[in-house]
């Protein structure tokens, strides 16, 4: 274990960073409407839409590009690309220059996470995968609430640039600890570019994510979900087609861009589908909770995210703990114990209201982040030992570019489910110019109820998983992963 402490921090590094940049900006967006002089929030938002777009259209990229150019040498570009894409971001005099430096950004942090993880899981010990990835997967869910207390801080307390700017540190201290830590994994055979996925692929994620965080925005006019808009429909429509022809082109392909055919493994087929539902609930609540505490509650960007702290904290105590448990006993019983504890946790919120305190809003929050540190990364591990060791590259590509995919749809349905909700209940008590609170805090109660069913479901998935045996390498590269020095 002691061996690879220093490569596992240069990784954590990359993650967090990227991670945390991503949610820190959302906080900022009315800050930066008012510094560009916007009369509405329909561009700047592009600042987060363009970063999910490049990410979506770069992710199932990440596989190919380690495997042909070695997982060290991209994943040490891809942290100084957003390095150097977050101090151009600080320059922007323009909310058309800044879209277009987190455009940068997102090609430069779309490709870290799924090389990360597989970086991490060839070089852990095979006794301690578990362990491990649950390290790793400490900043994956404590970023996200740290964001937007480390955002609504520097956008109070500072100014905007601050977001961008404290990534320039950061990005050099991973860059040089990760020159000296990470070694260099032998790159495998890459007989030809799959010149069809790597056009089909980006179209299709990117067009697929972007048509549905569309769909899921409201109206400036009317404030309903604009599921029937042209440009929602352009864009599920192109993705929908890109993604079916996507897959026929790959699962025809002998050495495609994203190994579709690991789907003929049961045991990672249900693997993945829990992962997706734990998603939509873990992603839904992390985008639902801070629209409640500031629409409902009136709560400041500050006191939302610290508030949302105890999800990152249990996350981060109980995230190696899961790990640890999951070397012993696999996968599913975490994914059960887990899975209920997010069902409670879930069913805890669906009763809040106008009038509830800070402790029932934390206590569930604390409990959610308990439940997805159990069994998040455990998770992961079950997908990747699910798939032959010569593809976790391309199986991490895979899941990676599926969760952007899932997080709009969760995010949009969550929104749309609750923006009906709301506006049933003003038209069915004629409340039209009445405080508005209440309403809020029924309908994200009743949005959370959802989340029961969706995590229940998780749950009675969860006790099909099977402990997978570890597959041997695929085709000429043999059974084992090498390891240079240096």
């Amino acid at each position: 274990m002691r061996e690879i402490m220093g490569p596992l921090i240069a990784i954590i590094i990359g993650i967090f960073m990227v991670i945390l940049d991503g949610t820190a900006v959302n906080v900022a967006l009315p800050k930066l409407m008012t510094e560009f002089h916007l009369k509405n929030m329909s561009l700047v938002q592009w600042t987060v839409t363009g970063y999910a777009l490049a990410q979506a259209a770069v992710i199932p990229l990440a596989g190919w590009l380690s495997d042909r150019f070695g997982a060290k040498r991209i994943f040490l570009i891809s942290i100084a690309l957003f390095t150097i894409g977050s101090g151009l971001c600080a320059t922007a005099h323009s909310v058309e220059m800044l879209i277009v430096c987190r455009v940068l950004q997102g090609f430069g942090g779309g490709v870290v996470s799924p090389i990360a993880m597989a970086f991490i899981y060839r070089l852990a010990p095979p006794n301690k995968v578990g362990q491990v990835m649950g390290m790793m997967g400490i900043p994956i869910l404590l970023a996200p609430a740290l964001g937007p207390v480390l955002g609504g801080l520097l956008v109070e307390k500072a100014t905007w640039e601050w977001i961008f700017l404290l990534n320039l540190p950061i990005g050099v201290i991973g860059i040089l600890l990760g020159i000296r830590s990470l070694p260099n994994i032998a790159r495998q055979s890459v007989p030809g570019l799959d010149l069809m996925g790597i056009v089909l692929a980006p179209i299709a994620f990117a067009a697929l994510v972007y048509g549905v965080s569309r769909g899921g925005s409201p109206d400036p006019v009317t404030h309903k979900p604009m599921w029937t808009d042209s440009l929602t429909l352009t864009g599920m429509i192109v993705g929908a087609v890109a993604l079916i022809v996507f897959i026929f082109v790959e699962l025809n392909r002998k050495n495609p861009l994203l190994e579709l055919r690991v789907f003929r493994s049961g045991n990672f087929t249900r693997g993945i589908v829990v992962q997706w539902i734990s998603q939509m609930a873990m992603f839904g609540t992390m985008f639902m909770v801070p629209l409640f505490l500031q629409q409902s509650q009136g709560y400041s960007p500050i006191k939302t995210g610290l508030l949302m702290l105890p999800q990152a904290l249990a996350s981060g105590i109980f995230m190696p703990i899961g790990g640890k448990l999951s070397d012993k006993f696999g996968a599913r019983p975490l994914v059960l114990a887990g899975m209920t504890i997010t069902t409670f946790a879930a069913l805890l919120l669906s009763n809040i209201s106008a009038d509830s305190g800070n402790l029932a809003i934390m206590l569930p929050l604390a409990m959610l982040g308990a439940g997805m540190g159990l069994f998040m990364m455990p998770l992961n591990t079950h997908l990747m030992q699910s798939a032959p060791q010569n593809l976790v590259g391309r199986v991490t590509s895979l899941t990676n570019a599926a969760q952007q995919v899932v997080m709009s749809f969760a995010v949009a349905g969550l929104t749309t489910i609750s923006t009906t909700r709301m506006s049933d209940l003003i038209s069915a008590q004629h409340a039209q110019g009445q405080d508005p609170r209440p309403f809020y805090a029924d309908a994200f109660g009743y949005t959370f109820g959802i989340l029961v069913y969706v995590a229940i479901i998780g749950g009675l998935l969860g006790f099909m998983l099977t402990r997978p045996k570890r597959l041997p390498s695929e085709g000429p590269e043999g059974t084992e992963v090498q390891i240079m020095a240096g």
